[in-house]
Parts: C-alpha cells; sequence; structure tokens
C-alpha cells in the first residue's frame, strides 16, 4: 500500500497578521520546492520514504493502479493562510487529472472539503500535461495539511498531479478549553454601559453544547453566545428586566453541524439595536425591541463559561470544549492579555495551545452499498459494540451480527428515526427493542449494544438500557457488518431491509477493542465498500435556508425538502404564491364583492394579505381598513400636547407600498370637522394640525393630489366660506359647518396615512372632530400591461435576473403561429428558453439576461404577451414596446381571450386595457352579470311591459328576415326565470299579442307548474305541465326553481307581441277560466331573474321606473330573497339530508319526464309543419340563393375585413 506526502520547505518569510479581506495582499508561493515522500506503509511505521519533487514545472506524481489511497497530501509545516492552488499534469506523459477535490486539516487525521460559496465541492483540473489551471479560492483557509484527491484524470493515461499553493503566514492567539476553565475579563468600574459593541472570535469543538460568552447586568440587561446542539445562538436583551420582562429581548440561531473539530469564525456587531450576527459568512440582520438602546453589563465578562457568583469555576450551564483563536471584545485581544497575565483577566485552567482530539470518522457514502465487515473473536462469548453516528436519513441499517446458531443474528435498524434492535431466532420467529427519538437530526449519538447470557440491551445517548430477554444463551459469531450488507452475503441471509446507512460513523468498540480506521484503510482488518475515511462528508442541506416564506426544510443525505403547509405558497421551495396579486385579477375568476387574500408581490418576499374587493360595475375597488376608522373627538390638545392617532393597517407598510403602487389610483377620505380649531396658524401660516405618509414625513395638505401645496379641498375647489383663508377652519369660527375641512388625498406616492396630529383646541369653545377612512385603491396597472409582436426580428431587452436558485416566470399570451420564442435569459453560458412549439414548450438551463421576442438566432414571437411576471416583479412592457420597432403597446381582443367573462347574456365590451360587462339585455346584473335582480311581490302587485311597436321574437330581426329565417328554424320563445312562494294558484308570467293570443305560465291549485299558450283564437288552449310536484309547498319552497325552456308551436308563431306581465292580471276576453283565475290571484313571493328571449323585464321595470313602457301596480320592493333562498335552501338540505333523499329523486324524475315529453311534443310539432309549408320554403330559398351569387362588390369587401378582425381577435388566450 503507498499513499503520498508532501513536506514543504518554506522560503524565509515575515510572519504577520493577514486580514481575510484583503486576500489580494495574501498571493505568495508558499514554497519553491515540495519534497515528497513516497512512502511503503506497514501498520503504522514508514518503512521506506523517496524524495521528489512535485511542485509545477518538476517531474510530478502518480499513484499506483493498484493503490486504493488515490490522493496526494501536503504538509505546510504550520498553520498559514491559503488563497489558491495551481495544478499541472505529470512532465512529459499523458497523465493528468480533470478534476479534484482539495481537502484540509490541521492534524492530517481529521479531514474537510472545500466547498466554494455555491457548495461546489470539485475543482476543474487539467486537460493536458503542460499547462498550468490556476485557482483562487471563494474565500480562504488556514490550515497546515492540504490533500488533493482526484475525481477524474486522463481518458488515455492516468492520473499525473503537480500542484503549487498560495497564501501567506498566519499568526493567531489561540486558548483551550477543557470543559472546566473560563477566561474572565474584568472591566475597570463596577459596571459598563455601551452603545456599541464589536465581538470576535474563532473556535472549534469536539461538543455540541457549551457556552462560549456571556455578561450579564444588575437591571437585566445581558448577552449570551451559546453553542447549542451544533448551533450557535446568541441572546440580547437591553431592557430593564423588572419595568419591561420581555420587550427587548432578541435571540438569534446561526450556523449548524459546528461541533465537527474544524475553526469557525464569529462575529458579532450591535449598534444600538441594530445586530449582525456572522458565522462563517453567513449574515443575519435583527433589531431588538424595547425602549433602551444601550447594553449594561456588570463587573466582566465571562469566556467559556456562565460561572456562579462567587465560585470560579463552577459553571450554571454546559461550559464551552474546545479551542478559541483571535478572540476580540471591543478591540481587546482577551487571550493576549491572559498570555500575558494582566490583571485584568482571570484564567481558570485555560491552557494556550490547542489540544486535538483523535477522532476519526468515516463516511458511508451510498446508501445501497456502503458497508464495514469486521471479524469476531471466536473464543468470545458476549458481545459489546459502541459507536457514534450521524445522519439525516431516517431510514438504514446500522449493524448486522450473525450468532453461532445457524439463521440467528441481531440486527440494529434506524426506522422513522427510531433505533430498532431486532433479534431473529429464524425465519419466523423474532422479538425486538425500539427506542429514541428523531436520531436522524444531524447530530452526534452514542449506542451501546450489549449480548450476554439469556440477554441483550440497547442504550443510546447516556439513557438507561432497555433490555431484551433471550429463550436461549446467544454467542457471537465470527463477524459483523456495519452500514449495509454486502453483495456476497446475500445468499446467507443478510440484506438491507430498507437501505444501508448513509452518514458519518467514529468511536467504534467491539469487546473493549477500538477499531482503527487506518488499519480498515490499509486494508489489513475486515474489508469496507463505498467508505470514506478521516472525514465526515455530512452537510446541512437546510443552511442557508432555501424555503422560502417561511417553509419549514427537512433534509435526507442527498437533498432537502420544504414543507409549505400553511405559507400560503406552493412549489419545491415555497416560491409561488396560491393567491391572486389582486382584486382585478379577483374579478377575472368570476368572483363578486367581498373578503379576498391578496399577494400584490407574487412570489416576492412579502406574505399575502386579507383586503376588501369592491367589484362594482365600472371599477374594482381594494379596500383596506384601519385600526380607527369611526369619527374621533378631541379637545384640549395644543401643539406642546398635541393630540396624536397611529393608524395600524390590515396590511403591512411594506404590502401597502407595493399594492400602492401597482394600482392605477388610490385614494382616502380625511373628514375634519371644527369649532374654533384651526388647521393653519392665521398670521404666519405653520401648521398646526398635520399628518405623516407611508414614510413617516409630515404633510400639511389635507385634499387632492397636489402636494406641497398648504391647502384644503375647499381652497382647490375656491369654494371657502372666507376667501381669505386656505381652509374653512381657518376662519376659526365658534359654530360647526358640516362640510368643513373635508377632503380627498389622492397622491399615491404618500398614501396611506399613518398618523394624524391635532394641535388647536385648547382654547374654549375649541373642539375638533376627524375620521380617516380607509385606503381605497382601484385597477391594477400590469394586469394588463401588453405588448404585440408584429416581426419575427423584434424584441424587448430587459435589465439582468437576478436570481440565486429559484425563478418563476408567468405570462399570458395568444398568437395564430405555430412555433416562437416567448423569452429567453441569456448567460455566459447557460440560458433559459422558453418558446412555443408545435409539439411542446420548453425550458433549459440557467438565466443572466431577461428577453422579450429574441436576440438570437431563433425564430421570434408572433403575436400578444400580456402580464409577464419573474420573480414577484412585473416588467412594464407597455414602456418599452413604445421605443422598439416591430413592437406595439397593449393587445386588442380581451373579450375573445377569456372564457365566459361576462354570464348570462352579458356582453364583452373592449376597452383600453381590460374590458367591461354591458349587462343590458341579461336578467342578471353586476360586473360580471352574476348577480340576481330579485323583487318582492305582494298582493295585488304586478309589472306589465308595453312594447313600443310590434316586436318579432325571431332574434330581433325585421319581419321580411324573420320570414326568411323561419324557412331553417321553427319559432321558439326562450324564458328563464326563478321563482318562491306559497301561493295556488298563481300567475307567475303572461305574454299576449295584437292577434288575441297569448301565454301564460302558472301554479295550478296543487302547486304544479302549468303553460297555457292559444295561437289560434278558433282552438282549444295547449297545456304544458313539465313540472307535475307542489312547487308551493312549504318544504320546497324554500329552494330557488329555476326553470329555462324552448317551446315550440303547433300552429302559428306569436306574432307582433303586445305586452309581458308578471303578477296579477285584470280579465282579459279570450283567456280560459283556469288562467283567469290565476291571474286575479296574481302572485305573492319572490321573483327573481326573469328573462324573456332578449328581453329582461323585471330588470327593465326597476331601472327604468316612470318609463310609459313599464306600468307598476302595487308594492314592489327590490330585494335579494332570490341569493336568500338560495343560502336557505343549502342549510335546510344540509339538516335534513335524509328526508331530503326521497323528495330530490322526485324531483329529478320530474324533471327528466318534462324534458322527454317536451322533446316528443317537438318532434311531432316539426314534423307537421315542415310538411305543411315545404313548397313555399323551397320557392323562398331558390329566390335567396338568386340574390346571394350577385353580391356587391363593397359588401364583400366589407365581409372580407369582418373575417380578419374575427380571426385577430378570436385567438385564444393562454397562460403559462
Amino acid at each position: 500500500m503507498f499513499c503520498c506526502f508532501l513536506t514543504l520547505c518554506c522560503a524565509q518569510v515575515s510572519w504577520h497578521k493577514v486580514k481575510t479581506s484583503k486576500v489580494s495582499f495574501c498571493q505568495e508561493v508558499l514554497g519553491r520546492h515540495f519534497f515528497m515522500s513516497v512512502c511503503m506503509v506497514w501498520s503504522e511505521t514508514i518503512l521506506q520514504c523517496t524524495p521528489s519533487v512535485f511542485v509545477l514545472g518538476g517531474g510530478g506524481w502518480a499513484p499506483e493502479r493498484t493503490d486504493r489511497l488515490r490522493w496526494l497530501q501536503v504538509d505546510l509545516r504550520e498553520r498559514v493562510e491559503v488563497t489558491a492552488v495551481a495544478t499541472q499534469g505529470r512532465f512529459g506523459s499523458p497523465d493528468w487529472v480533470t478534476s479534484y477535490m482539495l481537502l484540509y486539516s490541521d492534524t492530517g487525521r481529521a479531514w474537510k472539503q472545500f466547498r466554494q460559496e455555491d457548495n461546489i465541492g470539485t475543482f476543474p483540473g487539467n486537460t493536458n500535461s503542460d499547462g498550468t489551471v490556476h485557482h483562487k479560492l471563494s474565500h480562504s483557509i488556514r490550515t497546515r495539511f492540504l490533500r488533493f484527491l482526484p475525481v477524474d484524470w486522463s481518458p488515455g493515461g492516468w492520473m499525473g498531479l503537480r500542484v503549487e499553493v498560495y497564501g501567506c503566514a498566519y499568526k493567531s492567539d489561540v486558548a483551550d478549553f477543557n470543559g472546566r476553565s473560563s477566561l474572565l475579563y474584568r472591566f475597570n468600574q463596577k459596571s459598563t454601559s455601551t452603545v456599541k459593541d464589536v465581538i470576535s472570535l474563532r473556535f472549534k469543538s469536539q461538543r455540541a453544547d457549551g457556552v462560549l460568552v456571556h455578561g450579564e447586568g444588575q437591571r437585566g440587561d445581558y448577552i449570551t453566545l451559546e453553542l447549542h446542539k451544533g448551533r450557535l445562538s446568541l441572546h440580547i436583551n437591553l431592557d430593564d428586566a423588572k419595568m419591561h420582562p420581555s420587550s427587548g429581548h432578541v435571540s438569534v440561531f446561526l450556523g449548524s453541524l459546528l461541533d465537527d473539530q474544524h475553526w469557525h469564525s464569529v462575529l458579532i456587531e450591535r449598534f444600538n439595536k441594530q445586530i449582525n450576527f456572522t458565522v462563517d459568512r453567513l449574515t443575519k440582520h435583527v433589531r431588538t425591541g424595547g425602549l433602551d438602546d444601550s447594553l449594561e453589563v456588570d463587573y466582566e465578562l465571562s469566556f467559556g463559561g456562565i460561572p456562579l457568583p462567587g465560585k470560579p469555576g463552577t459553571f450554571l450551564r454546559k461550559n464551552f470544549h474546545g479551542c478559541m483563536e483571535n478572540l476580540y471584545y471591543n478591540g481587546v485581544n482577551i487571550i493576549d492579555l491572559a498570555k500575558r497575565r494582566k490583571p485584568q483577566i482571570y484564567s481558570g485552567n485555560v491552557t494556550f495551545t490547542c489540544s486535538e482530539p483523535q477522532l476519526v470518522s468515516a463516511t458511508f457514502l451510498s446508501s445501497s452499498s456502503s458497508f464495514l465487515s469486521l471479524p469476531l473473536d471466536a473464543a468470545t462469548e458476549t458481545l459489546s459494540v459502541t459507536f457514534q453516528f450521524q445522519t439525516w436519513n431516517r431510514e438504514g441499517m446500522l449493524l448486522s451480527a450473525w450468532l453461532r446458531r445457524e439463521s440467528e443474528r441481531l440486527l440494529l435498524l434506524l426506522v422513522h428515526g427510531q433505533l430498532r434492535l431486532t433479534h431473529h431466532r429464524s425465519a419466523l420467529q423474532s422479538s425486538d427493542i425500539v427506542i429514541g427519538q428523531a436520531l436522524s437530526d444531524g447530530q452526534w449519538h452514542t449506542v451501546s449494544i450489549s449480548m450476554g447470557g439469556f440477554q441483550v440491551s440497547l442504550s443510546v445517548d447516556d439513557k438507561p438500557p432497555s433490555t431484551m430477554q433471550l429463550k436461549d444463551i446467544a454467542q457471537p459469531g465470527r463477524s459483523l457488518v456495519i452500514g449495509g450488507c454486502p453483495s456476497v452475503l446475500t445468499n446467507q441471509g443478510c440484506r438491507n431491509p430498507t437501505m444501508a446507512y448513509q452518514g458519518c460513523m467514529r468511536s467504534v468498540i467491539i469487546n473493549n477493542q477500538p477499531i482503527n480506521f487506518n488499519l480498515v484503510q490499509q486494508g489489513l482488518l475486515g474489508n469496507y465498500s463505498k467508505l470514506q475515511f478521516d472525514i465526515c462528508g455530512i452537510r446541512d442541506r437546510c443552511l442557508p435556508n432555501y424555503c422560502e416564506h417561511d417553509g419549514e426544510c427537512s433534509q435526507s443525505w442527498n437533498t432537502f425538502f420544504c414543507d409549505c403547509s400553511g405559507t400560503g405558497y406552493t412549489g419545491a421551495t415555497c416560491h409561488n404564491s396560491i393567491f391572486e396579486p389582486s382584486c382585478e385579477a379577483h374579478r377575472l375568476t368570476g368572483s363578486a364583492s367581498g373578503f379576498f387574500s391578496i399577494d400584490p408581490d407574487g412570489s416576492g418576499p412579502l406574505k399575502s394579505t386579507v383586503v376588501y374587493c369592491n367589484i362594482t360595475d365600472d371599477k374594482v375597488w381594494t379596500v383596506v381598513n384601519h385600526n380607527s376608522t369611526e369619527m374621533v373627538r378631541v379637545q384640549g390638545s395644543s401643539l406642546q400636547k398635541p393630540h396624536v392617532m397611529k393608524f395600524n393597517y390590515s396590511a403591512s407598510l411594506e404590502q401597502l407600498r407595493t399594492l400602492v403602487s401597482k394600482s392605477e389610483q388610490c385614494q382616502q377620505e380625511v373628514v375634519y370637522l371644527c369649532r374654533k380649531s384651526r388647521l393653519f396658524n392665521t398670521w404666519d401660516g405653520t401648521p398646526l394640525s398635520w399628518w405623516l405618509d407611508r414614510a413617516g414625513e409630515r404633510r400639511t395638505y389635507w385634499g387632492g393630489f397636489l402636494p406641497g401645496v398648504q391647502q384644503c379641498a375647499c381652497s382647490l375647489d375656491e369654494n371657502c366660506i372666507d376667501m381669505n383663508h386656505f381652509c374653512n377652519c381657518d376662519a376659526d369660527r365658534s359654530s360647526w359647518y358640516e362640510e368643513n375641512d373635508t377632503g380627498v388625498l389622492s397622491y399615491k406616492e404618500h398614501l396611506p396615512v399613518t398618523e394624524i396630529l391635532i394641535g388647536d383646541t385648547n382654547r374654549s369653545g375649541s373642539e375638533a372632530i376627524y375620521r380617516v377612512g380607509s385606503l381605497h385603491c382601484y385597477g391594477d396597472r400590469f394586469l394588463w400591461n401588453a405588448a404585440s409582436f408584429y416581426q419575427e426580428s423584434s424584441y424587448l431587452h430587459f435589465p439582468t435576473l437576478q436570481a440565486e436558485l429559484s425563478v418563476d416566470t408567468s405570462l399570458y399570451f395568444k398568437t395564430t403561429a405555430p412555433s416562437g420564442v416567448f423569452l429567453e435569459h441569456l448567460g455566459t453560458k447557460d440560458f433559459i428558453r422558453v418558446e412555443l412549439s408545435v409539439e411542446r414548450a420548453v425550458l433549459v438551463n440557467c438565466a443572466a439576461e431577461t428577453i422579450r421576442g429574441t436576440a438570437s438566432r431563433q425564430r421570434g414571437f408572433l403575436g400578444c404577451i400580456r402580464s409577464l411576471n419573474i420573480n414577484g416583479m412585473t416588467l412594464d412592457l407597455e414602456e418599452r414596446a413604445k421605443m422598439t420597432p416591430g413592437v406595439s403597446s397593449g393587445c386588442p381582443g380581451h373579450c375573445s381571450s377569456q372564457n365566459s367573462l361576462c354570464h348570462n347574456r352579458g356582453k364583452c365590451i373592449e376597452k383600453s386595457s381590460g374590458y367591461v360587462c354591458d349587462c343590458t339585455h341579461s336578467a342578471y346584473g353586476g360586473p360580471n352579470c352574476k348577480k340576481e335582480v330579485s323583487v318582492s311581490f305582494e298582493s295585488g302587485s304586478s309589472v306589465t311591459y308595453t312594447f313600443q311597436e310590434p316586436f318579432s321574437v325571431m332574434r330581433n330581426h325585421s319581419r321580411q328576415s324573420s320570414a326568411i329565417f323561419a324557412q331553417s328554424s321553427n319559432s321558439r320563445e326562450s324564458i328563464a326565470f326563478s321563482f318562491l312562494t306559497t301561493q295556488t294558484p298563481a300567475m307567475l308570467l303572461t305574454v299576449n299579442t295584437y292577434h288575441q293570443q297569448y301565454m301564460a305560465i302558472i301554479l295550478a291549485h296543487n302547486g304544479s307548474l302549468q303553460i297555457w299558450y292559444r295561437l289560434n283564437r278558433d282552438k282549444e288552449p295547449d297545456i304544458f305541465t313539465p313540472m307535475s310536484l307542489n312547487l308551493a309547498n312549504g318544504d320546497i319552497l324554500r329552494m330557488s326553481r329555476h326553470i329555462s325552456f324552448s317551446l315550440l308551436s303547433t300552429d302559428k308563431e306569436l306574432i307582433t307581441i303586445r305586452s309581458l306581465t308578471l303578477g296579477k292580471v285584470t280579465g282579459r276576453a279570450g283567456v280560459d277560466e283556469e288562467v283567469l283565475q290565476a291571474g286575479s290571484r296574481g302572485f305573492i313571493g319572490c321573483l327573481s331573474s326573469v328573462q324573456f328571449n332578449h328581453l329582461a323585464p323585471l330588470k327593465a321595470a326597476i331601472l327604468n321606473r316612470g318609463s310609459s313602457l313599464v306600468n307598476v301596480l302595487g308594492n314592489l320592493v327590490e330585494s335579494n330573497c332570490g341569493e336568500l333562498a338560495d343560502k336557505s335552501s343549502s342549510r335546510s338540505l344540509g339538516k335534513k339530508l335524509t328526508n331530503a333523499a326521497q323528495s330530490d329523486s322526485a324531483v329529478i324524475g320530474g324533471l327528466i319526464a318534462a324534458v322527454v315529453l317536451i322533446t316528443l311534443c317537438a318532434l311531432g310539432v316539426m314534423t307537421r309543419f315542415l310538411y305543411r309549408h315545404r313548397h313555399e320554403r323551397t320557392r323562398q330559398m331558390a329566390s335567396v340563393k338568386e340574390k346571394d351569387h350577385q353580391p356587391r362588390p363593397e359588401l364583400r369587401y366589407r365581409a372580407e375585413l369582418d373575417l380578419h378582425s374575427a380571426m385577430r381577435d378570436s385567438r385564444k388566450e393562454y397562460f403559462i
């Protein structure tokens, strides 16, 4: 076995301290000649060493092909600061290393892998034997030993390496703490009070717990830096503990796995309440609470523990066990003072050389094939095994030991973070012990197994052991396996139940004999596979925490996971918000007014907030409330003792700032009523009252959108009661004026109001009443922000995208092109491209530049892109498009882009940014034509709608066009409405024509729905009963029945409709008796959303009262009875679910029967009607075709334009 060591003979250099930040001055070549000894090792004795030179330009190193230890080790003689390394291949050969890992150690035994800032653990090597590859380290390391570990090498040769190391000398003052020692730094006075503190140190520890720094004062101030479970915690309190028990306390946690016996740097900077806490280049910024800014510490600061008063060396908590170096407190070198025995330092049991423990670890690399097989003494009758392990995996096999009896063995597993020891007597008989909790937490845990006689015991972390009784005496076999089962032992029953152990292990002791990993590594003891010795390769993949928005990070050995539950975000790293960005976006989903959660910055750092969305017909308002929206009366205030009110909103100021900036317009009403209470001094104009904006700046204007002008709304409107003043209240009158100085603040950059101060109500009879309203904003500036691309070569260029690990991009697009690039992020090597192809959209690699369209040679995008959002930021496409050829602002065709923006026959109308719904011909109202229009009818109430001129029901065409249209389609009446009543009989709706025709929808005496119509006065009326159930029954009336049907006539169509009546109808000639009886009773109850063809008579009656076309009798009240009926029915169904089953089945059966009946009748009518008018239809169609063969040129051109316009507007919009 061969292993290689390099000893560095350093040229004479001056030893001096070099700060890490000035790495550019630490680039010396640390040795011109590396004298390497190729040593044959037997046990731990060097038998033969051959010196050789392996610096750059020398011969080079290459291991034997049979050697399992393939690394090159450099001894720098002392700890130095290393800032760079360089490599070459072996001289004059095809041997070089293409990639390698760099390890470092103070002792040459416990190693740590160097990782760059981005956690990359390998360095690119050489591509030939003569070229030099230089790597400047992302951060310098202080070490004595370096190890170059080849990962990959020349494909046509072998490993070959020459190295050079760059850096400078490193000096440090070191103190060793043995767990019972401390340093006490005593102040010159009884106590010290500081507003600024700086504490810096480096430490390494072999224990996971211990206090590093502590100081406290009599009033309750304290500062404590403590190592707890391998993490550093900083606790600071600046307030008086008696007066403010918890207001000034703050705790910060940083770092992980800090008990790895390697050096870690700590820096604590405090200025007043601001604290910067840095551990190994990771920094947290926090502020303390409370009132005080200073830290008062009495007598002394302790390092290494918290001593009991008057008893040095006795500690309240676990003290530190390890080494510290370069320990500074506010510029004072504490260790240097202790070494020189200065009187202000008490050093108890502290030594000034760092002891190096001989704890050697091994890393089990693979979860499927790592194992360590060790022999057992055949003469031993008992078995005891002790070891320490450290892992993130919740599952794995730790140990398997064969016993002398055939098929009998002990199996120790890690299952769900617990230890399970199973004694297998046979394939069918076993017993086990389960102990421990959360043992896969990345901490070192000590496990002890003892077997002897009739029992087996298991303990973890010095807890009392759990014992298992055996039926027979168990004796160990000849070997045991740690970590997993070798493949050669599969036939002997050794199989990994879940997976092999993956983690670190150390301090393995079998039958009181420590296992020497060096002998195992050299092949002199046992056997192993996929193990790495002298290093623990565990990494905390949750540090830094890549889970965003307070997502909880958990991990295994190879990866990490984010639990996004309750965060309001989703995705692998909790990056994507689940909430809409604005109330305008909620409107697009079809929502009505109400409280909603919105996330204005999307995947940005701000969380979601709850607002009220007031969705009106023309605008969508976002309303944010605060803690004081009621009128407040003020008396007795002055500039010296003013009345102050602070407003706390339901959203944070950062959220409000984002919301306001994304809105088109924002406003906030300020009501100010006064009596002898001025806003400005009458003589010199000095403000006597003011308000603070969102940045905390004082503002003295009280209306409008012009900041900096000390005026009120009456001055802007030129209607103040005294034109000598700019505000009504400055007239200083003793009477109340209702208008006073109420105004609306609408300058967005100042909103919302965060505080108001009233200072002139201390005179006799002086008084003021004010109210600051909620913040109201409307519009979304970016939701409709769009650009249209007309040339494939055109693109929009935006600044560099700043993203580390998570990038989210969303956009709406529509196009008729089959392919094209939506966006590219171009970097030096990597890129992201999202493109449309016939098969798929493609997303590739990483990004550097944000580009709309394409700047590369790819085919550009033709079409529209809207609402482009990258990492919570919406790009302003319209502004950039104004200065880019081939691109225009906006994207027409919003109505055709979304499905069902306007419901219930509402018409979508385009706007420059967005759309509006025209609900004129809909029976519904609201911004999306979804709000029911309901009216409560009382006894004798009716609504009659008289048509202005003879009305053809043929889709609002003329009679001539109707006749033509009738050749291909039969006449039909489309009627829909909702009703709720308990009255029978009842008249719901009746239609009359100028030709004594009528149609009536009534509730009969039994509550069934009947449709009566007479289209020929010489014949009997036709009656349909689509619903035979009692629809006026008490159990069912709490449901709103929506009935929609099409009616095909048996003879003729309804010709020239005269009027439509809802409710009571007086006697009319030609109407049947039963219909007359129902008409005389009228309707008592709720009618809602009545639709007759394209007409909404009930809605027209409400909106056009006083019109000659609408006649209302009786008391008619608009209400929300339709919506209440729906809610009521939902509740009753929930309470009577069992009893309602039969009723619902009957209703469904009745509906099906009605549909079948109407369908059969329609087929019969259609057959009769088509046969009767066949010849007339043929003749009319022939004349139409003859005319169609001779179109006018201008009509043809107009039709062609309409066709192209329809194609353009019908492009569907997609979201990615």
